[in-house]
């Protein structure tokens, strides 16, 4: 059994979305592979942080995997998948089945000999096929009919992927090159896993099912097909080969942390010739040591000079835009905020942009002790007309 997600990470179940990133971040830093080359334990106990994370870090994953545990990515966190077994576990109850498996795994609940995915074909086939019916759709191209028969091509899955940009990048979109590897389609045998000519299965007789128990599920030698043939030495008969590919990732304006980039056809290769999944990237924004960000608006700490503040002054200001110049009025206090309109994050939905709050920060210069700077500071001092802190009671 694989080791619980939430044991890598060291959180609790309870723990918040933001507790588990903190989480993942402190450890992923300690032992990134830049930060211990060569050391092996380090990079696959790197990986197993970020294989955790990649569950715990998104909502939808983290509460399917919650509910079925490490069962949840044998159906690709698929919520059809999901759903046709919440329905069989429904039913197989309501007639005194009993659930036995619990969270973490689906237990007992299954006919003996019959493994996860026999099921979802069997119970997905239901659904399509009218036998007993769960109201689900019909996914294009999966490739099951009403007796759990394979049909022909079926789509391949989708792949999710990270990807961290920098907050300038996000402002202005950018273009990233990545490598990844995934499953691609064998040029051997053009993905159908098999070269010659095919000949009657001996397992299911030709028909391309069998019967386990009180379900019928396709055949495991010929894949429902009812013929077999030799399989091709490239792929081992699965049509499918690991390929690393490099791609070309167009992140747009406006994207924030938690935002999917999908690249349609860019995911696995589709069994027995189908259409490839898609690929996913979800987007990480990497904090800026100067600039905060709160939804398309970012505010910046903007030091001035004590005769800046006193007497007013033209300023450069920079932006992800470029320089601009801000007029500070004179007497201008310490805290003070100012707002440059549309210099702040464009909308993703492409409905205007945020805006640039500057919070004046005012720099006394450091004391060197010269008769200048005491000079200096005593005509400030005489230029003051009240107590400062006449107003302040506790």
């Amino acid at each position: 059994m694989a080791e619980d997600f939430y044991q890598v990470l060291g959180v609790a179940r309870t723990a918040s979305a933001e507790e588990v990133k903190k989480a993942y971040r402190k450890q992923a830093k300690q032992h990134h592979p830049d930060m211990n080359p060569g050391n092996k334990a380090a990079e696959e106990k790197f990986k197993q942080l970020s294989a955790a994370f990649e569950v715990l870090g998104d909502a939808r994953k983290r509460k399917l995997y919650d509910e079925f545990g490490e069962d949840a990515a044998k159906f690709g966190f698929d919520d059809k998948k999901a759903e046709a077994y919440r329905a069989y576990r429904s039913q197989t109850t309501a007639r005194g089945g009993g659930y036995p498996g619990g969270m973490g795994g689906f237990g007992g609940g299954m006919a003996e000999g019959m493994d996860l995915n026999d099921l979802l074909e069997q119970l997905l086939g239901r659904s399509r096929g009218g036998g007993g019916g769960f109201g689900m759709d019909e996914e294009p191209g999966f490739g099951f009919d009403g007796g759990g028969t394979r049909r022909g091509p079926a789509r391949g899955q989708d792949i999710t992927s990270r990807l961290q940009v920098t907050l300038a990048e996000a402002v202005r979109g950018t273009e990233r090159s990545v490598a990844l590897s995934r499953p691609g389609r064998c040029k051997t045998c053009d993905g159908k896993g098999t070269r010659g000519a095919p000949a009657t299965c001996g397992t299911c007789g030709g028909t391309g099912r069998l019967r386990r128990g009180p379900f019928q599920s396709a055949c495991t030698s010929c894949g429902g097909s009812g013929t077999v043939a030799p399989p091709c030495a490239t792929c081992s008969g699965s049509g499918l080969v690991e390929e690393t590919a490099r791609l070309t990732v167009k992140i747009p304006p406006g994207v924030h942390t938690g935002s999917q980039v999908r690249l349609a056809g860019q995911g696995a290769a589709g069994a027995r010739g189908g259409a490839a999944g898609d690929l996913f990237f979800e987007v990480e924004v990497a904090e800026h040591p100067l600039v905060r960000r709160e939804g398309d608006d970012l505010y910046l700490d903007l030091p001035i000079t004590v005769p800046e503040a006193m007497l007013g002054a033209e300023v450069k200001v920079p932006t992800f835009d470029g320089e601009v110049t801000v007029t500070l009025p004179p007497g201008s206090q310490s805290g003070r905020k100012m707002r440059l309109r549309g210099k702040g994050v464009p909308s993703l939905k492409g409905q205007g942009r945020g805006d640039l709050y500057l919070t004046l920060k005012v720099m006394v210069p450091e004391a060197d002790g010269s008769e200048a700077a005491r000079a200096a500071a005593e005509a400030i001092r005489a230029a003051y007309r009240t107590d400062v802190r006449s107003e302040v009671r506790l």
